[in-house]
């Protein structure tokens, strides 16, 4: 497949650009505002998955009614160190991030702070949250639930999402050690992001119709969990944390992005935020966590790398290059974040893959 024409724009024109598409689907502009900057973030990352190639989407679920625009939010702590965040069904980006808040809080407070958000929407790169967190010194671990698009190991039939993980932990006089993973090979994202850039994707990833390896992201039909039953593991386990233990639906009883663009989706996400002054030294720690990233650095590298990178390094790397060269966008994007059109109806009633369902 060849590649497609692409944009560089800067961090800020991006946000510009998709809050004021959010804002024209009938977002309200602080939690347009949360939105856009969750997503700019994303793309200044090189998290290309989970940038603007969601506008589209988000816009018209947003104008279709699938997302409450008038959400009740509410906080109820249920004991010294816990709470659920009632999301009502509002924006995922704006809710998980009032969730923190909270989080970050109790842990400041107690040691520690674990908050589920409760029938939430999508919220997008979980990496913004938890680096939020590390930069007021704390370390946060984010899980959160997805559609059921991953076929179990051993299965032929999808069940779990790509149900993924985020951490993060301060470190002395740098940026934060920061990663986010899905629970699959890659993320459905990458496939999304595959598709508009007209690109191959590996054929570790994904599986067709008939379950057999695919390099084509449009015939994928369900995505590999990583490591075979270590990531189906790390999936059931993200799933309960996100999902059955806030009692919201599980496994293959959450909604999909798709079918019912009108509905809420009512998804679970956790965050557990601890706070490393209950346990040791702060100072100590963060200098600690820098003697392991140069330590890692200094590592022999294998043939093939320049050098040892930390998880999630590479986000870093990217960002610095485009903070100089400008966040590239496939021009299609670009071009429908500055038109009139608000939404170009190609989601609703589709299947968890983003196909149209006669």
């Amino acid at each position: 497949m060849a590649e497609l024409e692409m944009v560089k724009i800067t961090k800020e024109e991006l946000h510009q650009l998709i809050q004021k598409k959010l804002e024209k689907a009938g977002l309200s502009s602080i939690h347009a505002d949360t939105v856009a900057d969750t997503l700019a973030f994303a793309d200044s990352r090189g998290i290309h998955s989970h940038g603007a190639v969601r506008v589209d989407y988000y816009a018209e679920r947003i104008a279709k009614g699938g997302t409450n625009l008038a959400p009740k939010f509410k906080f109820n702590q249920t004991g010294p160190s816990v709470g659920i965040f009632e999301a009502d069904n509002g924006v995922g980006h704006f809710a998980a991030n009032e969730a923190l808040k909270e989080a970050i809080t109790l842990a400041k407070e107690t040691g520690i702070g674990v908050v589920g958000v409760h029938q939430m929407g999508h919220s997008g790169a979980l990496a913004y949250f938890v680096k939020q967190a590390a930069e007021q010194d704390m370390i946060a671990l984010s899980v959160c639930q997805s559609d059921p698009m991953v076929v179990p190991f051993g299965g032929a039939e999808p069940y779990f999402g790509t149900n993924p993980i985020a951490f993060a932990a301060p470190r002395f006089g740098h940026s934060p050690v920061v990663f986010d993973m899905a629970t699959t090979v890659q993320a459905w994202g990458k496939i999304l992001d595959a598709r508009s850039r007209n690109v191959d994707i590996p054929d570790t990833w994904a599986v067709d119709g008939e379950g057999n390896a695919t390099t084509n992201p449009h015939e994928v039909k369900a995505l590999l969990p990583i490591a075979g039953p270590k990531g189906y593991g790390l999936m059931m386990m993200v799933d309960i944390l996100s999902g059955t233990l806030l009692g919201l639906p599980f496994g293959k009883h959450v909604s999909s992005m798709y079918t019912d663009i009108t509905a809420g989706r009512n998804l679970g996400q956790l965050h557990i935020v601890i706070n490393p002054s209950f346990f040791t030294d702060l100072e100590q720690f963060k200098k600690d966590i820098n003697q392991m990233v140069e330590e890692l650095h200094e590592s022999k590298p294998a043939n093939g790398f320049d050098q040892v990178l930390y998880p999630g390094e590479l986000s870093e790397i990217i960002e610095a290059k485009y903070e100089k060269e400008g966040i590239p966008i496939v021009k299609s994007i670009y071009d429908y974040l500055q038109s009139d059109t608000i939404h170009f109806d190609q989601y609703n009633k589709a299947s968890a893959f983003g196909e149209k369902v006669q």
